[in-house]
């Protein structure tokens, strides 16, 4: 009989203890992390384009405190409407893709993708942002 591998990461430890093969579980880690990358992402585009949440505000046509709810992680009320009028604001192009649930896909890192300059990886997912700049892509197209 094979020994099971112990481990000492914290995320593991938890992750099996709570989360497990629970599809709910799953589903609520999931939605969490979207709202996380999605307000880590807006917070960097701001700091990168040197803004303050104020003037993010101004450009966007709302106020200094809607910005802030955006870029809280625990915020999960992000619109399409709003997400496009941020990335208009910072000259950005909103790309939303959808992938299928496969489980050899979530073993990897997510890629988010936007247009202009790539952002270093988030530190607490790994997640990198890949450009979608024509001159930058792969492709030499944007999708």
């Amino acid at each position: 009989m094979a020994r099971k591998e112990k481990t000492s990461s914290a995320v593991e430890i938890l992750h099996g203890r709570y989360v497990k093969d629970d599809p709910e579980r799953k589903a609520s880690l999931l939605a969490e992390r979207i709202n996380a990358e999605v307000a880590q992402l807006i917070h960097d585009l701001r700091k990168k384009a040197g803004l303050t949440q104020a003037e993010l505000a101004d450009l966007v046509g709302t106020t200094q405190s809607v910005i802030s709810r955006l870029e809280d992680t625990d915020y999960d009320g992000h619109s399409l409407s709003m997400l496009g009028r941020i990335a208009r604001a910072l000259n950005q192009k909103l790309t939303v893709v959808m992938t299928a649930e496969a489980p050899e896909a979530s073993e990897g890192k997510e890629v988010i993708v936007v247009k202009g300059e790539p952002l270093p990886p988030t530190p607490a997912t790994g997640t990198t942002y890949e450009s979608l700049d024509p001159a930058k892509s792969k492709s030499g197209r944007d999708k």
